[in-house]
């Protein structure tokens, strides 16, 4: 797997898993106490997620956070 392969997969499954779950970028940025536009450079891939926001939008849409950087094809979350 290349660094490409990574970065590849991983804005746009920000996107996927929001309309997958009927959620607009505004109800996201608010659970993750953001503004829209903030949330929208994550999904646009202009800025980086920081690694409490991944943590959360795992929670968030019940998924690992290997599956939203796209290292996984697995969408289950690890058990505990």
């Amino acid at each position: 797997m290349k660094v490409g392969d990574i970065v590849d997969n991983y804005y746009p499954r920000l996107k996927d898993l929001r309309e997958d779950h009927d959620l607009t970028q505004e109800k996201v940025a608010a659970y993750l106490f953001m503004k829209q536009s903030q949330y929208s450079r994550y999904e646009r891939g202009l800025r980086d997620i920081p690694t409490d926001v991944l943590i959360r939008l795992a929670k968030l849409y019940h998924t690992s956070t290997d599956y939203i950087l796209g290292l996984t094809k697995e969408t289950k979350p690890y058990k505990k």
